[in-house]
């Protein structure tokens, strides 16, 4: 009797390395590419919802029903990422959204993805964000930082 069998799982590429988000930044090809908060996301799929949402009320056709019924393949993990971006994003309205961006667009030393990352993470010390996101520690000084998530901080406590 032969055991041979046909591999379970697909062998999995092995990373390039190329990526660190360390204190040396290396996003591989991803280095320049624009980023958004988690609150920019939700903002985005909040839109893109609400678009397929009336696009559904005016397409009352057996068709549509039918995929209102069955669900579309995408719609849990569409759904599954709104739930977590309600959640964890940490502006909800989009005046705050657009206010924190601006702050952020300022801060042009900053590379797209930390200035991504501080807008997501809403870190209360410079100690903490630099901590969080080491690649910080060279290009901006603790009291500029510090200054900066004041001012994000004020807007959080704003809206709470």
């Amino acid at each position: 009797m032969s055991t041979d069998h046909a591999p379970t799982a697909r062998t999995r590429e092995k990373p390039s390395g190329d990526e660190e988000a360390s204190a040396d930044l290396r996003l591989g090809e991803f280095q320049n590419v624009p980023t958004l908060t988690l609150s920019e996301a939700r903002l985005l799929i909040n839109a893109v919802m609400d678009h397929r949402k009336s696009i559904r009320k005016v397409e009352e056709t057996e068709k549509t029903i039918e995929y209102q019924l069955k669900g579309h393949p995408y719609n849990s993990t569409l759904v599954k990422t709104q739930d977590y971006l309600d959640v964890f994003a940490r502006f909800k309205q989009k005046e705050n959204i657009e206010a924190v961006e601006r702050m952020l667009s300022a801060k042009q030393e900053l590379e797209l993805f930390e200035r991504s990352q501080l807008g997501s993470l809403c870190c209360e010390t410079a100690e903490e964000a630099k901590t969080l996101i080491p690649s910080l520690s060279n290009k901006i000084s603790d009291q500029d930082l510090q200054e900066l998530l004041d001012d994000i901080t004020k807007l959080r406590h704003f809206v709470e």
